[in-house]
């Protein structure tokens, strides 16, 4: 049996996430989706998250922020406990997502397959995370830079681990936005209101094969390949 996990903070039109992007994401094959710093740029995202279990935003934003962090979803008779976390480094303050995760996983309750999107923007805290997270997690992916890294691979403790999965957007863009308005955003210093790009587009993601009796990933494959 298969899960399909996707980070869709930015589904709505390259900002956010809206019930429409959401319910083309789910009628597209995706069980879960996760969240970052741009969830809340709509509006109806607040009362959304309340009402749909299968849309999570990071678990390190203050108490009484709308939604919840993780969500435990059943593959054939395996139960998969998916978790989302924010960064620090050079974003918006947050509750520390290492403590955050920790006592999540502490009454996890014996679920064995634990996936965790780490949304966060410097390499460093992405690997440090994978690390501190190796032997509990199942896979941690880290999101939220676009740009695809080339070091996916099996921690020593079993933790399948990519740094950042990338995006699906157009190939020839600015991590998904249109080239002309986010090149004058840099070498003007006005605001830029660069929009999606068009084109063809680039899918990237992994794929990982987890032993459900042990919790500890088998295999993890780049999958990056273009759709006209």
């Amino acid at each position: 049996m298969d899960l399909v996990i996707a980070n869709g903070e930015n589904s709505a039109h390259g900002a956010g996430i809206t019930i429409t992007s959401a319910r083309d994401l789910f009628d597209a094959g995706v069980d879960v989706i996760t969240g970052g710093n741009h969830t809340w740029h709509r509006r109806e995202a607040r009362a959304y998250l309340e009402q749909e279990t299968r849309v999570i935003r990071p678990l390190n934003y203050p108490r009484g922020t709308p939604g919840r962090g993780a969500v435990t979803v059943q593959v054939g008779d395996t139960p998969v406990l998916v978790l989302n976390a924010l960064g620090r480094l050079f974003m918006k303050p947050m509750e520390d997502p290492f403590q955050a995760l920790n006592g999540v996983l502490e009454g996890s309750h014996g679920v064995k397959v634990i996936v965790v999107d780490f949304h966060a923007e410097a390499t460093s805290e992405k690997r440090a995370m994978g690390f501190f997270l190796d032997g509990k997690v199942s896979l941690m992916v880290g999101t939220h830079t676009h740009v695809p890294t080339a070091d996916a691979q099996i921690l020593p403790r079993g933790a399948a681990y990519v740094t950042d999965l990338g995006m699906v957007g157009a190939r020839y863009s600015v991590i998904g936005l249109e080239v002309p308005n986010a090149v004058a955003g840099f070498t003007t210093g006005l605001p830029s209101f660069a929009q999606p790009a068009l084109g063809p587009v680039e899918v990237n993601a992994v794929l990982v094969d987890v032993d459900p009796a042990s919790g500890k990933a088998t295999a993890i494959t780049r999958l990056d390949y273009p759709v006209d």
